[in-house]
């Protein structure tokens, strides 16, 4: 025990005598002793016990941890591979193909087609003794086939990489805004990648609206461009399909701008799509005004009016008077009420008819499109000979235009049905006219 604790003891004693008087005093003052003791070291013990957090530690994975943007490493890499590969085209796209296994494609995806287009990041923002590569399209060779097999790297590489079609049309739109700063060779090769690449559908066509670029316009950098770019893009597919590549992404209406670079053929194309669709709302219109009965003179009137304002010829709109008067009433589904049926709508038709077949070629139109309609329609095959021989009393189709129609003008469509029709009405035309002129000789 040690002197601090003999005292405790003693004081513990005088005080149980104090107290207690005539009691064991050395009893009860060891008792009090170590209960004092006991307190001491529990109080002593409740405030040395702090709180304490539980649970686990995480640590944190390599792969989660925001890795620093580096673009210059990313592209060290490439050059060296495209350096490595030359001009062996095929070999670039093996070495594009199996590093893309390796390479962060995603996360540098506009410094790759910076590197495979112009050799280098684009920009400026890089020291002059960065590495780049000779082996890129502006270095190549200005001529088709050359692009063509460049297109064809490009292409492996976007269907090999799906994800990297969104940021190749990003680049293709930001290498149009920068076409100032190309040479003249380096924007020809690029207008004709870019061409193949719109014919092979691996770019969308909205990507040409960075070619309205007020600046490029003015600068004449636009015009110059899109005669390259078209061109490529016409030898890879049609007008038809250039058009619905256009039309698809609404930029259709903007071809007439090519007419004034060169590009005739494509503004030709985009004036016959509008005549095109000029005339299906013309026909919409008369469809509409049969429908409500409005009288033959009002419709005469406005598609007078109308081949003058769209300058369309009488051939053309015969053959529009003639789909329209069809597509005006719901047919019969029995053959043998139809003919009855067309009969009575051409009588109430024919001065309509007869207004706009006052050429030879215009009436011509008609028996063709009537041999169409007929064939196409397979209630009207046995029609046809009384539809003309109607038209012909209603002197809306001549005898001449009928003859010729049978000699010589007609079609394959049904040819052999058609003939056969007609074989006794053409024998009584021929007949008429014989009589007609041995008529006239006897008068002489």
């Amino acid at each position: 025990m040690t002197h601090v604790d003999s005292v405790l003891m003693r004081m513990c004693c005088y005080v149980h005598n104090f107290l207690f008087p005539g009691t064991d005093s050395n009893v009860i003052g060891v008792q009090l002793y170590y209960s004092f003791i006991s307190r001491v070291s529990f109080m002593s013990n409740q405030r040395q016990q702090k709180p304490t957090l539980t649970g686990q530690r995480f640590k944190t994975r390599k792969r989660d941890e925001k890795e620093r943007f580096d673009p210059t490493h990313f592209q060290e890499s490439i050059v060296q591979g495209l350096n490595q590969s030359g001009t062996d085209l095929e070999a670039v796209a093996k070495f594009l193909d199996a590093s893309g296994a390796k390479l962060d494609y995603r996360r540098y995806a506009e410094t790759l087609f910076d590197i495979l287009v112009a050799g280098g990041m684009l920009g400026g923002t890089l020291s002059d003794d960065l590495t780049r590569t000779e082996f890129c399209l502006f270095k190549a060779q200005e001529d088709m086939e050359t692009m063509q097999a460049y297109a064809q790297v490009f292409n492996k590489l976007i269907r090999r990489y799906k994800y990297l079609e969104k940021g190749f049309e990003e680049e293709i739109k930001k290498l149009l805004l920068f076409l100032k700063g190309f040479t003249e060779s380096e924007r020809n090769k690029l207008a004709m990648l870019t061409g193949i690449l719109l014919a092979k559908s691996n770019l969308s066509a909205a990507i040409l609206s960075s070619l309205f670029n007020e600046n490029l316009v003015k600068e004449g950098v636009s015009a110059c461009f899109a005669v390259k770019l078209f061109r490529s893009w016409l030898t890879e597919k049609d007008i038809n399909s250039v058009s619905a590549s256009l039309r698809k992404v609404g930029m259709d209406s903007r071809l007439m701008y090519f007419s004034d670079v060169g590009l005739k053929e494509l503004a030709d194309h985009a004036r016959n799509q509008q005549s095109i669709g000029a005339r299906k709302e013309l026909q919409k219109e008369l469809e509409e005004q049969m429908s409500r009965g409005d009288p033959l003179k009002d419709i005469i009137l406005y598609v007078r009016e109308e081949i003058k304002k769209n300058n369309i010829s009488e051939q053309t709109m015969i053959g529009l008077i003639w789909a329209s008067v069809m597509s005006s009433v719901e047919w019969n589904k029995k053959e043998e009420l139809v003919t009855e049926q067309a009969i009575k709508l051409l009588k109430q038709y024919s001065p309509l008819l007869k207004a706009f077949t006052s050429q030879g070629l215009s009436e011509l139109t008609l028996l063709l499109k009537i041999q169409e309609y007929c064939y196409d329609n397979i209630h009207f095959m046995n029609s046809f000979q009384k539809i003309v021989v109607l038209l012909y009393k209603a002197d809306v189709l001549s005898e001449e235009a009928i003859l010729k129609w049978y000699n010589d003008a007609h079609t394959a469509k049904g040819k052999s049905v058609f003939l056969e029709q007609m074989k006794k009405f053409v024998e009584w035309l021929k007949n008429a006219e014989e009589e007609s002129e041995s008529e006239e000789e006897e008068t002489d």
